[in-house]
């Protein structure tokens, strides 16, 4: 995923300047992906110049007019495609999030498979781990430095895999729900 796609995303859920989406990601969608000001300034100019975007310049009292940015019909039609392609699994930057928050856009079906796609793919990797911790770490209370630092991060990576699968049940769950 790109950082335009989660500022279409941001843009289709409500219009505004850059100072707005750049705290709107401090607050929300940063937390699925993360951007500088800096950043969002910059891509938000590049999309403006590429047709994703429209603005409008409003005029303030005493500072520069300020730019409040909309999706274009490039945009919504880049955001589509995008919705449609599949994410590969990420663990801390993860583009899934912010489908999920972009699936009451119409994509509500194709995000579903991709959050049961993201879940068997990790429900595969938990088994795997799990074998790992089986076969090499019978006994992990016995386990001393370089043995005990590889068990640590195994059970950090079973953690991480165990948390994922249970959320996108939850996920899959709310969805399903929502689509009756």
């Amino acid at each position: 995923m790109a950082l335009e796609h989660a500022i279409l995303v941001s843009l289709t859920e409500r219009s505004g300047s850059g100072y707005e989406l750049a705290r709107r990601f401090d607050r929300s969608i940063g937390y699925f992906w993360p951007a500088t000001h800096q950043q969002i300034y910059r891509v938000l100019r590049r999309m403006d110049e590429a047709g994703w975007v429209k603005h409008t310049e409003i005029a303030q009292d005493g500072r520069p007019d300020k730019k409040v940015y909309r999706v274009a019909a490039a945009g919504r039609a880049e955001l589509s495609r995008w919705l449609a392609e599949p994410e590969d699994p990420a663990v801390l930057r993860d583009g899934l999030g912010v489908k999920l928050r972009g699936a009451s856009l119409g994509a509500a079906d194709v995000v579903l498979k991709e959050i049961e796609r993201h879940r068997a793919e990790h429900a595969t990797r938990l088994e795997v781990y799990r074998g790992i911790q089986k076969r090499d770490f019978p006994k992990p209370s016995g386990l001393r430095g370089r043995e005990l630092h590889q068990y640590l991060v195994l059970r950090g990576g079973i953690r991480a895999e165990e948390s994922f699968v249970a959320w996108c049940d939850e996920v899959i769950e709310a969805l399903r729900k929502d689509n009756r």
